[in-house]
C-alpha cells in the first residue's frame, strides 16, 4: 500500500457479503445466559433496551442456530475480573448488588451508581456474566472455533472505574486470555465511540495491537484521546477519527485500508472484533450514516482474512459493544452471526421476526423514511456516497505518520 492512499473511486453500493455464492457452514458458538432478558439499565438510559435477547430471538425466527452451536455462559470469577480490574473495585459492585444499593464514596471513587453507570438489579452479576462471555469465547476460539458474544464489547470500563456504560472491561479480559497462551493478538474496534479502555489497557504489552475507528472525541465519548496521533507508548495503538456522517463508501474505504495494512504488518495469530453498531444511521447516539450493509462487509473482510486454525476455521472473536437503537443492532448482529457460520439468510425478514420487531417499545423514528424498512428487511438503502477530501487527508496523514502503518506502506 503506497503512504498516500489512492483516490478513491466512483461510488458504488457496498455489497451485501451474504448474498447469492455464501461461503460453506463454519463451526461457531453464539454465547447467551438467561439473565439478559431481564431489565437493566433502568428507565431513561440509553442501554434500557432490549438487546442480546432481541438478537437471540430475531436469530432462532430466521431458524439460524441449532442447540448445538449455543453456549450458556456464566458469572466471571472475582479472581477472573482482577486479571485486569482492581479488588477494591470488584468488591465495590458485589457488595452493591448484595446491599442493593451504591454507597457514596463508591460513586466518589468507582464512577459507579450514577446515570452514566447506574445501579440496577444484577448490578454486579449481568456485567459479570457477559465478562466470562468473552472470556468463554476466547476459550472457544483457542480450542479451535469462533464465537460471537453480543453481550461482550464493553470497551471503556478501566481497571478501577465504570466508564461510558462499562462495568468491566470484557474485551480486554478476552484479550488477556488469548494472551495466557502467547498469543499475538489484533484488536479491531469499529464502534463508533473510540475503543479507549483496550487501548490503555495494553499500552505496554508489545504483542497486542488496539485499532480503533471512531467518532471525532471533539463531539462523542469520551471526549479526548482517540486522535490520529495517540499511536500507544509503543506504537501499538492506530486511530482513525471519522467525521460526522460518515458515509459507507468513505466508512469501507477507510476501514478496508486500515485493516489490510495493520494485519499485514502486525500479523497476529488471533483477532477480536468489538463490533457495536452505534455506526448505523438509525443509531441515536452515533453521528455516522453507514447501512447494515456496509457493516457486514466490514465484518466480512475480517472473516476472509483473518488467522487460520489448521481445518481452515477463522481464529476470530467476535464482541457486541455500543448500539442504541435495537431494531438496527438486532438486524445487524443476525447478518453478523449468520456471516460467521457461512448460512445465507433472505434479505425479508421472516414474519416471525417482523412480528418480534414490532412488539418492541420503540417509536422514535416514526417520521424517517427508512422507519418502515427496519421491520421488513434485513438490510437498508445504499448509502454510499463521495468520499470528502478530509477524510483522505486524514488517511494520508495516518499513513504518512503512524509508525506501523509507515512502514507497512514502504514510506
Amino acid at each position: 500500500m503506497n503512504a498516500t492512499p489512492e483516490a478513491a473511486p466512483e461510488a458504488a453500493p457496498v455489497a451485501a457479503p451474504d448474498a447469492a455464492s455464501g461461503p460453506a457452514r463454519r463451526h461457531a458458538t453464539l454465547l447467551h445466559a438467561p439473565r439478559y432478558r431481564g431489565h437493566s439499565y433502568g428507565d431513561n438510559h440509553p442501554l434500557g433496551i432490549p438487546r442480546v435477547s432481541l438478537t437471540i430471538d430475531l436469530i432462532e425466527a430466521y431458524d439460524a442456530v441449532t442447540p448445538g452451536e449455543m453456549a450458556v455462559t456464566r458469572k466471571a470469577m472475582p479472581a477472573e475480573l482482577e486479571w485486569l480490574h482492581t479488588r477494591d473495585y470488584v468488591t465495590a459492585m458485589q457488595r452493591a448488588e448484595a446491599l442493593g444499593k451504591v454507597f457514596q464514596r463508591y460513586r466518589d471513587r468507582h464512577n459507579i451508581g450514577n446515570f452514566e453507570n447506574p445501579f440496577f438489579a444484577g448490578f454486579f452479576s449481568t456485567p459479570a456474566t457477559a465478562t466470562y462471555g468473552s472470556i468463554q469465547g476466547a476459550e472457544v476460539v483457542l480450542e479451535g472455533g469462533m464465537a460471537f458474544n453480543p453481550a461482550g464489547g464493553m470497551h471503556h470500563a478501566a481497571p478501577d472505574q465504570a466508564r461510558g456504560f462499562c462495568y468491566f472491561n470484557d474485551c480486554a479480559l478476552g484479550i488477556m486470555r488469548l494472551r495466557q497462551r502467547g498469543a499475538r493478538v489484533l484488536y479491531l474496534d469499529i464502534d463508533a465511540h473510540h475503543g479507549d479502555g483496550v487501548e490503555a489497557a495494553f499500552a505496554d504489552d508489545p504483542d497486542v495491537l488496539t485499532v480503533s475507528l471512531h467518532m471525532d472525541t471533539e463531539y462523542g465519548y469520551p471526549f479526548q484521546g482517540g486522535r490520529i496521533e495517540d499511536t500507544g507508548r509503543l506504537g501499538n495503538a492506530v486511530n482513525l477519527p471519522l467525521p460526522k456522517e460518515t458515509n459507507d463508501t468513505e466508512f469501507h474505504s477507510a476501514f478496508s485500508r486500515i485493516w489490510e495494512a495493520a494485519r499485514t504488518r502486525w500479523q497476529p495469530d488471533y483477532v477480536v472484533v468489538q463490533a457495536g453498531t452505534d455506526a448505523l444511521l438509525p443509531d441515536p447516539l452515533g453521528k455516522f450514516g453507514i447501512s447494515t450493509q456496509c457493516f457486514l462487509a466490514c465484518i466480512d473482510d475480517v472473516i476472509e482474512t483473518s488467522p487460520r486454525h489448521g481445518d481452515g476455521t477463522p481464529k476470530l472473536l467476535v464482541l457486541g459493544g455500543g448500539g442504541y437503537h435495537p431494531l438496527a443492532l438486532a438486524r445487524c448482529w443476525t447478518g453478523v452471526w449468520a456471516q460467521l457460520t457461512g448460512r445465507e439468510l433472505p434479505a425479508l425478514l421472516p414474519e416471525a421476526g417482523q412480528a418480534l420487531l414490532r412488539e418492541v417499545d420503540w417509536d422514535m423514528d416514526e417520521e424517517e423514511e427508512w422507519y418502515d424498512n427496519l421491520f421488513v428487511s434485513r438490510l437498508d438503502a445504499d448509502r454510499s456516497g463521495p468520499v470528502r477530501a478530509e477524510l483522505e487527508q486524514r488517511l494520508e496523514r495516518l499513513f504518512r505518520t503512524h509508525p506501523l502503518l509507515r512502514s507497512a506502506a514502504g514510506g
